[in-house]
């Protein structure tokens, strides 16, 4: 007898001998450690690993409340994470999820003190305490200290009536007067930096230089302040500010320099506005862009650094190089137009890190906007990326995609983001560790080339709820754990496109109350495939595996299950969307000459489920179909400040 077979014997013994043993108890659950993310302004993020639950049949239900609140309100469960794996041979990636829960609770108050419960239950048991209940606070909206020191700044040119203490550059103000390297570091935390207006160009070939930015043409900023008191550089408010790298590489390099703000300025002709972090080496926390205009960029905030935590990127106009008049695509068949040869700007917004708002923005021609930066998978515990919070963009004419949550672990948080004109795709998961990644209440119009969706890296863990997508999603690699309520697609009628072509590598996988507009002279409007009988994955999906195309909904609904309460719909159903024209790709479209909302007796009306805490405040019967409720307030996408692009 070998020593495995001793051993297997032994085993059996035991289980039959003693009361105690039994395979069968790795069904019930045993609570692990509980973290809680970086809270956002309105958001927080949470995490509870697991050990045991081999069946995945617990759940956990999830409240929160002011501190000293009586009343509980319910937010959406925990997500379920299990075994679900990310695998793409190509780069080495090989990521297997946790055994654990994630989820977020949405639109909370800025600066506010919350009590959040968190319930586990398992028909098979609970070993340990099942129920958690943690304290949060999200973070209040950045602001400057008010008993700190003004300085002011002013053109070399400037011959009128100086405020003082007055210098020449933000650099002199920053580091101390004093002649070339023999400046003393002046700026200290809680100071605020007016720069008045004017043009702020350096002339950095010249041996004397008066902005102080000898031959890199940089402001190199290294001084760090705190929360509390952070260091602050505004245009004065007396006219615009305009500060021109007249073609350097990075105009604001803050990587090392944590809680610089940055506000209301114009940073023009670079190819990155704001350098705040490099990947491997080193990044800035605390960082706020706010009110800026950023034109003639190739990156306007570039932060790949995965250390960094608690940006806030809002209100700004960010404006690159790519075509302006007419759609590309980077890669595809685009008939006469081809497609783009170079990149001339990249990403508006790229961002690694935990615990970051990007919000409020207007992003024009670039290849994406706003990115979480394509890491690949976690090197460590302490960089891996969560937390994140991309709401309110108004995104408008890219060659790639409007935002990609691409390579974030947990919580990513996309919602209440507007996109017109997308090369590719409109919104990436391309992958998702585990997840949840969020995306909630977006709007997506005119994808010609790739459909809403960009699934392509295997994600695991997405949750798609009340989007509107003016487009098809035809992704072809397989997913894992993802589930769509409420939300729509409408397709263009793009030759030989169905408006639903999936795969799933999980059972669990789900689609309900979504709606949907078929394309018009298409074969099969609907492509589904999944685990065979009997499996809750597969991830070779071979020969039992479960493949179907079907001709409409109902066909669609009786032989997978998915779409029990779907709906077909067309265009009318909206106040003001025409159909895009599918012969004419390169045509630009603009926010402005489009109503999203529905019409009120429209059909999406009232036929989607209730989600706590993302549709509590529906009006009708039931909530809508898509991103905007009949009769909600109407949504500020793009800067709150008036700032125009």
């Amino acid at each position: 007898m070998n020593r495995i077979t001793s051993v297997i014997l032994v085993l059996s013994l035991v289980a039959i001998l003693s009361p105690t043993f039994s395979f069968a108890a790795i069904n019930a659950i045993t609570p692990g450690k509980f973290t809680v993310e970086p809270p956002t302004l309105i958001c927080a993020g949470f995490e509870w690993l697991m050990q045991g639950d081999d069946n995945s049949n617990a759940s956990v239900e999830v409240s929160y409340h002011k501190k000293g609140a009586a009343e509980w309100e319910k937010a959406l469960p925990l997500m379920r994470l299990h075994g679900e794996k990310v695998v793409y041979k190509a780069v080495e990636m090989d990521y297997t999820a946790p055994n654990m829960f994630a989820g977020s609770i949405f639109d909370l108050e800025p600066g506010t003190a919350y009590e959040c419960r968190f319930v586990l239950s398992d028909p098979d048991g609970v070993k340990g305490n099942a129920t958690r209940i943690v304290s949060v606070t999200t973070r209040p909206e950045p602001k400057a200290f008010s008993g700190g020191r003004t300085l002011h700044v002013y053109p070399p040119d400037f011959k009128g009536k100086k405020e003082e203490p007055s210098f020449v550059s933000i650099m002199e103000a920053y580091y101390g007067p004093g002649k070339g390297l023999w400046r003393s570091a002046n700026i200290q935390p809680g100071d605020i930096i007016l720069v008045h207006a004017g043009l702020y160009k350096s002339e950095r070939i010249r041996y004397y230089e008066p902005l102080g930015l000898h031959f890199h043409g940089a402001y190199q900023l290294s001084k760090s302040g705190t929360p509390e008191k952070p260091i602050v550089i505004r245009g004065a408010g007396d006219g615009e500010a305009i500060i021109d790298g007249g073609g350097v590489y990075r105009m604001f390099d803050v990587m090392f320099a944590d809680y610089n703000y940055i506000e209301g300025l114009t940073i023009r002709n670079c190819e990155v506005a704001v350098y705040a972090g490099l990947r491997y080496t080193h990044g800035c926390n605390g960082l706020v862009v706010r009110n800026c205009r950023m034109e003639n960029v190739g990156c306007g905030v570039n932060a790949q650094y995965g250390g960094s935590r608690n940006f806030y990127i809002a209100d700004n106009v960010i404006l690159g190089r790519e075509d302006q008049n007419r759609l590309h695509g980077w890669t595809g068949n685009w008939g006469k137009y081809g497609p783009l040869s170079d990149l001339k700007s990249f990403i508006a917004v790229d961002i690694n890190g935990q615990g970051h708002v990007v919000c409020h923005n207007y992003i024009a021609y670039f290849h994406d906007a706003i990115d979480c930066t394509e890491q690949g998978q976690p090197e460590k515990e302490e960089w891996k990326a969560v937390s994140f919070d991309f709401y309110n963009n108004d995104l408008h004419m890219m060659a790639d995609d409007f935002i990609e949550g691409d390579s974030s672990v947990h919580n990513m948080r996309i919602f209440r983001n507007r996109g017109l004109n997308a090369g590719q795709h409109a919104y990436s998961a391309q992958p998702i560790f585990g997840g949840p990644a969020y995306f909630i209440r977006n709007i997506a119009y005119h994808i010609p080339s790739g459909g809403a969706l960009k699934f392509n890296i295997y994600p695991a863990g997405v949750l798609l709820y009340h989007n509107t997508f003016c487009s098809e999603w035809t992704t072809s690699p397989p997913f894992s754990n993802v589930h769509l309520r409420n939300n729509l697609f409408l397709g263009e009628d793009y030759p030989k496109r169905p408006i639903l072509s999936v795969s799933t590598y999980t059972s669990y996988t789900s689609f309900d109350y979504d709606g949907y507009r078929p394309n018009k002279e298409v074969e099969f409007q609907f492509r589904w495939r999944s685990p065979g009988p009997g499996k809750t994955m597969d991830y070779a999906l071979g020969k039992d595996a479960f493949s179907g195309s079907y001709k409409t909904l109902e066909e669609f609904t009786k032989a997978t299950g998915q779409e029990q309460h779907g709906i077909t719909v067309d265009y009318d159903i909206f106040r003001k969307v025409p159909k895009a024209d599918p012969d004419n790709p390169g045509q630009v479209f603009f926010a402005k000459d489009f109503d999203f909302s529905l019409k009120p007796d429209a059909k999406a009306v009232d036929a989607g489920c209730i989600l706590p805490n993302i549709n509590d405040g529906f009006t009708g019967k039931a909530p809508d179909l898509g991103a905007l409720e009949v009769g909600a307030p109407e949504e500020v996408y793009g800067p709150r400040t008036g700032l125009k692009p």
